[in-house]
């Protein structure tokens, strides 16, 4: 988000509803706000309930262009941990993506944890652990998250199970000013 900011005349960080009970500004009927994409429906909710309660005239994204991917991934987290003794996450400790889905694993009392990679993993973790469950953030690449397996495999008899899960086929379409004449002629 700093990024963004960094790209704005007026722009402010909201991260929290206490940020918008605070928030004072010169043209309250004047006011746009956007969202990190690696937040999820569930995770700005509240902010922008908040927002548009005290700024009844806001304009933002239509609720279905915040992050699916970020939403799809934390749904199934959800799902896993119903069922795991332990969760285990495959991503960057500057992730906020990666960090949220592994407080689920704390808000249903399954311990959790993030790593980079199978450089990370703690054999005590296992101890009287029967499922596993094994997820990873939106940019982590598949390679790790299979080198994580290798490594248990090695520490246990493993047996890997794949959840159903939503099968993602959004497609976004470019602005024309960066098309190429070939594709504009076949897309």
């Amino acid at each position: 988000m700093e990024g963004t900011l960094g790209r704005m005349k007026n722009g402010l960080l909201v991260a929290t509803v206490e940020d918008v009970a605070t928030l004072e500004v010169e043209s309250p009927d004047a006011l746009a706000y956007v969202t990190q994409t690696t937040l999820s429906v569930d995770d700005t909710r509240s902010i922008i309930e908040a927002l548009k309660a005290k700024f009844p005239t806001i304009k933002g994204p239509d609720i279905y262009d915040i992050c699916y991917a970020t939403q799809n991934r934390q749904n199934a987290v959800r799902e896993l941990v119903q069922r795991a003794g332990l969760l285990l996450i495959v991503g960057s400790q500057k992730s906020s993506n990666s960090n949220r889905m592994r407080d689920i694993g704390d808000e249903y009392d399954v311990p959790a944890y993030l790593i980079d990679d199978a450089t990370g993993l703690n054999p005590a973790w296992f101890d009287g652990v029967d499922v596993v469950g094994l997820s990873a953030g939106a940019s982590a690449p598949e390679h790790l998250v299979q080198g994580v397996i290798t490594a248990i495999s090695a520490l246990r008899e493993t047996k890997v199970e794949l959840l159903d899960g939503i099968t993602e086929r959004t497609r976004f379409k470019l602005p024309e000013e960066v098309l190429s004449p070939v594709y504009k002629k076949h897309g």
